[in-house]
């Protein structure tokens, strides 16, 4: 298995950041011309992998679905750092810390608008990790 770690830099607002362009290299790099899985893991408690088309206010109109189901107000037990942080606890179990690509040939085999996002609401951490892992076929 090849494996590699990857900083995101978030800043202080929350985020879908995209990592197609880091998955890319990353694969160019590792695994040119071979088939297996990409596996993108996040080791954090409070952010996740998505899937999801990324532009055309795609990323815009999740960020809104997230505050509409996990509002950033006091009603979280989990209550340190920044107002509504329990929330970011929650995000996980909608947002998975992780996916699984199959790659073709070196390549992600994702579908036309498909893109690898990294959704994060914990504004108290503006530097994250991502660890990228080629599972060879």
């Amino acid at each position: 298995m090849e494996t590699r770690l990857i900083e995101v830099k978030t800043g202080r607002s929350e985020v879908v950041h995209d990592l197609t362009p880091q998955c890319a290299a990353f694969l160019h790099e590792t695994a040119p011309d071979r088939d297996g899985l990409l596996h993108v893991f996040v080791p954090h408690a409070t952010a996740g992998i998505a899937l999801i088309e990324l532009g055309a206010g795609s990323d815009d109109d999740l960020l809104a679905a997230l505050r509409d189901l996990l509002p950033a107000d006091d009603r979280w037990r989990h209550a340190h750092g920044s107002r509504g942080h329990g929330r970011s606890h929650v995000l996980p179990a909608l947002i998975a810390p992780y996916a699984s690509i199959p790659v073709l040939r070196g390549e992600m085999a994702l579908g036309t608008w498909q893109s690898v996002a990294f959704v994060d609401l914990n504004v108290d951490n503006p530097v994250r990790y991502v660890r990228l892992s080629f599972l060879a076929g």
